[in-house]
């Protein structure tokens, strides 16, 4: 299942996002955690020097690798750089998996090493020197965007992404790739200010949305998210001496995080699973396909010089029979 951890800077999503990471490995899912924020911190939550973090390959640096794989020997897609970041799959694609090897993983995934067992990590990459006044950070997440669009999850396969902050991420179609969407807000005004933005913009695409209140003190902050947020609320965390021992770099054992905050890491699995029961493959592919054909009309047909809507497959429906059925990986 597709998990993103969304929120206001300094809300705390990047820190949640890993102690969820760390409990999903401790009950030995099979994890792919995206680091998708402008801010790359993820490697470091989850343990890395800043000499790891920084050697992390970027996603976006292997862009054209990514289309020459997924693109496979689907004929409705003349070459690899007629590619956008919402070109959907169809017939002769190459698919994703979670657990699988493939170049995509080989080039830019890592293996990070837990406590509770190993999970594989990748990152957007940060803005670069030569970036600087003329990209716009939404060209980086492309990359995550195309290999979610292109991946077969199964119920024991989890994919953890860390987005941007704010509500930056409706630049694209990636809101609606996710089972769930869990928005970290803090108990103040401007904590639950990007939750009604989110909730404003996903409304009409089905997006299940659950906020995790952060840096809650005591019953009177859980009385002004419920107030704000009213059942979206879906858990409360407060203080952690484990998490701050990790922030200093010397975390414990994860084993030893308090008993209140491994209970709402496992509410937070419990929402997810509950949420990834009701995935419907046809509404998934059909949003898909919504977000590519605005895509192409509004920049992805003057940038190729192509019709990129002859790119859908109207027959394609992404799901779990589509596991394994596209063409082999490159020998």
């Amino acid at each position: 299942m597709k998990i993103a951890f969304v929120g206001k800077g300094g809300s705390g999503k990047t820190t949640l996002s890993s102690l969820f990471i760390r409990h999903l490995a401790a009950n030995e899912a099979h994890v792919v955690a995206v680091d998708a924020d402008i801010n790359q911190h993820l490697g470091a939550a989850l343990g890395l020097d800043e000499a790891e973090a920084a050697a992390l390959p970027a996603m976006g640096a292997h862009l054209p690798l990514i289309k020459d794989y997924l693109r496979g020997t689907n004929p409705r897609i003349a070459s690899a750089e007629t590619m956008i970041k919402t070109t959907p799959p169809g017939e002769g694609s190459r698919l994703l998996r979670v657990s699988e090897d493939n170049p995509v993983f080989d080039a830019c995934a890592r293996t990070v090493r837990l406590d509770d067992g190993d999970i594989r990590l990748m990152a957007t990459g940060p803005f670069t020197e030569s970036d600087l006044g003329v990209a716009c950070y939404h060209s980086k997440v492309g990359a995550v965007e195309l290999c979610l669009n292109h991946l077969v999850d199964g119920p024991d396969e989890y994919v953890v992404v860390d987005m941007t902050a704010g509500s930056d991420s409706f630049a694209s179609g990636m809101f609606t790739r996710f089972d769930m969407t869990f928005l970290v807000a803090e108990p103040t005004r401007k904590g639950v200010s990007v939750y009604r933005q989110y909730k404003e913009y996903a409304r009409d695409f089905g997006v299940a949305l659950k906020v995790v209140g952060n840096k809650v003190q005591g019953p009177d902050d859980l009385d002004f998210l419920r107030a704000e947020v009213g059942d979206d609320l879906l858990i409360g965390v407060g203080h952690s001496d484990w998490v701050r021992s990790m922030e200093k770099g010397r975390p414990s054992r994860f084993e030893l995080l308090e008993a209140d905050n491994r209970m709402a890491l496992q509410a937070l699995q419990d929402a997810a699973e509950d949420s990834y029961g009701l995935r419907d493959w046809e509404r998934y592919t059909r949003q898909m396909v919504h977000f590519h054909l605005k895509n192409a009309e509004s920049w992805g047909n003057e940038k190729t010089g192509a019709d990129l809507a002859a790119q859908v497959d109207p027959s394609f429906v992404l799901g779990e029979r589509r596991a394994g059925a596209g063409v082999p990986a490159p020998a």
